[in-house]
């Protein structure tokens, strides 16, 4: 399926695990027709919310056969490949795209970083690989490097990048590469808690954690928006703001996978390093899940 005139709500997917921390298929499943169900607009499997950095390659690959089957291009399923070895991201984006991902999302190199000429040719080494459409992924917060705006300008002009998700949380920056937006490329909060100023200066959506919780919400409010419902789509930001910050009270994805265990999903553990949340931030979080209607 074509992503590169996608536009609302992705879901950045968690993936669930039995008891012993093996994958739970069934419920992986499950999850994948629930957001079909609700809106949810497009599927990212094995991005940092789906804990993609703590599964092996054998499981990166399962996890995403079995959401691509599921989905069965009702939405697009776009793949997580990124890491900090060039060649292991070119290797995973090459077999993601055999598997039949639909895009892929692909994330500067952390720990190792790079200069800005090595992070250019870190994408530019699978964007010209693979013939699938890549969307950048700036975070910093999680890799200690940013995509310089240089790098965005001359990147956005490559044929098969067709979009950035931007997850630094500066709107600054934000507004610095918004000039390269274009039919071709496209621009993606990464933050939830500004989504509506993002899409004001041109994005197409967001790819969300908060989506895993609410995903019907969460895409009509990005919709609302496209569509010309301004105020409404401003409401249920400023609505379900508290929410979407409670679930980075710890690092990500513990609080949003707690969020789903509470709501009686049963998404399972996390991997180590990743743990249980502490009591008090569990009573925070159920607070704000009662507030938003969620559990009872």
């Amino acid at each position: 399926m074509d992503i590169r005139n996608l536009k609302g709500s992705i879901v950045a997917l968690v993936t669930p695990f039995h008891a012993d921390g093996s994958v739970n298929f069934e419920k992986l499943k499950e999850l994948t027709e629930w957001h079909i169900a609700s809106g949810t607009d497009a599927i990212l499997a094995l991005g940092t919310t789906g804990e993609s950095s703590t599964m092996t390659h054998e499981e990166d690959d399962a996890v995403l056969r079995c959401v691509i089957e599921t989905a069965g291009n009702r939405v697009p399923v776009i793949a997580g490949t990124g890491s900090n070895s060039t060649q292991t991201m070119l290797e995973k984006s090459l077999r993601a795209q055999e598997l039949g991902a639909d895009g892929l999302l692909l994330i500067t190199p952390y720990y190792n970083k790079g200069n800005p000429e090595g992070i250019y040719r870190h994408f530019i080494a699978v964007a010209d690989a693979v013939h699938i459409p890549c969307i950048l992924y700036n975070v910093p917060g999680r890799t200690g490097c940013s995509i310089s705006v240089e790098n965005v300008e001359k990147l956005s002009r490559h044929p098969n990048i067709c979009g950035i998700k931007e997850a630094s949380g500066d709107m600054s920056y934000a507004m610095k590469i918004a000039h390269c937006i274009s039919p071709n490329f496209a621009l993606w909060c990464g933050n939830d808690d500004i989504t509506i100023p993002l899409l004001s200066i041109g994005g197409s959506g967001v790819i969300s954690v908060w989506a895993n919780i609410m995903p019907q919400e969460c895409h009509e409010m990005v919709m609302d928006y496209l569509e010309g419902r301004r105020e409404q789509a401003a409401a249920t930001a400023v609505r379900y703001l508290e929410l979407m910050n409670g679930l980075f009270m710890e690092v990500n994805p513990i609080p949003v996978k707690t969020a789903l265990n509470q709501m009686g999903k049963e998404v399972g553990p996390f991997r180590l390093p990743l743990c249980e949340m502490t009591q008090a931030h569990q009573n925070q979080l159920r607070e704000l899940l009662e507030k938003a209607g969620l559990v009872r």
